[in-house]
C-alpha cells in the first residue's frame, strides 16, 4: 500500500513539473498610434510584461511607437462672443499655418513609421509568436503585409486588443471583420456597471456582480452580436441612459484562431492598482484595477487555447426596441 501511494505521488509529481515546464507562450505588444496616442500605454505596457511574470503563461517582446510623432494643432477654432472679425480672423491664420505644417511633418514621420513596421512586422520575424496584442493602438499601423497578418490570425493565432485597438484599421475591411466591431464615438468618462453575458466565461469569471467601473467608453458601429461571443456590455446609453444595447467586451473564433476584445482600458488607473495612489487623480480603487488585469488575463489564456471555454457566436440577443 505505502509502495503504492509512494509510485502514485511520484506520477503526480512528474504531471505537474511536465506542466509546469511547458514553454510560456510568446506574445508581440503593438503600442504604435498613429491617431490620438493614449498616455496611459506606458502603463499598459508595464502591467502586460507583469502579468507575464506573474502568470508564467506569456512572455512579451514589444513594437514600441517610433520617435517624433508631429502633434496635431487640433480643431479649427470657433469665434468667441465679442471677439472681433480681425481678431477671428488671426487665429484662423495662425491655425492654417500650424495644420500645413503638422500636415507636412506628418507625412514625413509616417513614411518613417512606414520603413519602421517593414522591419518588426514582416512575417519572417513575427510568424512565430504565438499571439498579438494590440494595446491601445490607433490609427494605420502600416503593417508591411496587412491581409498576412490577418491570416496569421485566422491561421491560429491569438489576438487580442484593449481599448483603442477598436479605433485601428477603419479602412482596412479586414481587420474590423477580424475584430468583429467598429469605435464610432465616445462622450464623456463616466462610471459604469457592465452587464456579464457570459459570467462563466475566462474573461468575466474574474469580475464580480455589481462591478463598476470609472473609464472612457466607446459605442460602436459594425458590431452584429450575431457574429461574436458577447462578454459584457450594457443596457443603456452610458451616459445619457437611453435603453439600447452596447457592447464593452467580447470575443470570438476567427478561422482557427482566436479574438479577444475590450473597450475598457483608457484611463492608467483602470490599468494599474499603484498608479497615483491616494491621490484625486484616481477615479478607480485598486480593487478595480486589480480585476481589469484578471479580466485581461483571462482573455489572454482564452486566446492562447491555455484556458479552454465555450465561444459560441450569438450567445446574446439583442433587446427588443
Amino acid at each position: 500500500m505505502i509502495r503504492r501511494s509512494f509510485l502514485t505521488l511520484l506520477a503526480a509529481l512528474a504531471t505537474c513539473a511536465s506542466y509546469g515546464a511547458e514553454a510560456p507562450k510568446k506574445m508581440l505588444v503593438v503600442t504604435v498610434t498613429t491617431g490620438f496616442r493614449h498616455s496611459s500605454i506606458e502603463t499598459a505596457e508595464k502591467v502586460l510584461a507583469e502579468l507575464g511574470t506573474s502568470s508564467g503563461a506569456f512572455t512579451v517582446d514589444f513594437v514600441h511607437q517610433p520617435p517624433g510623432q508631429p502633434k496635431s494643432p487640433g480643431r479649427p477654432p470657433e469665434k468667441k462672443p465679442k471677439e472681433t472679425d480681425e481678431a477671428f480672423k488671426a487665429r484662423q491664420e495662425t491655425f492654417s499655418t500650424a495644420l500645413a505644417d503638422f500636415n507636412a511633418a506628418n507625412a514625413t514621420w509616417t513614411e518613417q513609421v512606414k520603413a519602421y513596421m517593414a522591419d518588426k512586422m514582416a512575417m519572417d520575424k513575427i510568424k512565430d509568436y504565438d499571439g498579438f496584442i494590440f494595446a491601445n493602438t490607433t490609427g494605420d499601423l502600416q503593417l508591411p503585409d496587412r491581409d498576412g497578418f490577418i491570416d496569421l490570425i485566422k491561421g491560429g493565432k491569438a489576438f487580442i486588443a484593449m481599448h483603442s485597438g477598436g479605433d485601428t484599421y477603419h479602412p482596412f475591411p479586414g481587420y474590423l471583420n477580424m475584430l468583429g466591431g467598429e469605435f464610432m464615438t465616445h462622450k464623456a468618462q463616466v462610471e459604469v456597471q457592465p452587464i456579464l453575458h457570459d459570467p462563466a466565461h475566462p474573461a468575466s469569471k474574474p469580475i464580480p456582480t455589481g462591478w463598476r467601473v470609472f473609464d472612457e467608453i466607446y459605442l460602436f458601429k459594425n458590431y452584429d452580436p450575431a457574429t461574436v461571443h458577447a462578454l459584457m456590455g450594457l443596457n443603456a446609453h452610458p451616459n445619457e441612459g437611453t435603453p439600447g444595447d452596447y457592447p464593452v467586451s467580447w470575443c470570438k473564433e476567427f478561422g482557427k484562431g482566436k479574438v479577444f476584445y475590450t473597450s475598457l482600458g483608457h484611463r492608467e488607473d483602470v490599468w494599474d492598482p499603484t498608479w497615483k495612489a491616494d491621490t484625486k487623480e484616481r477615479k478607480n480603487s485598486p480593487e478595480i484595477a486589480n480585476t481589469y488585469q484578471q479580466h485581461i488575463l483571462g482573455g489572454i489564456k482564452w486566446a492562447l487555447g491555455l484556458i479552454k471555454a465555450d465561444a459560441e457566436i450569438g450567445n446574446y440577443k439583442p433587446a427588443a426596441q
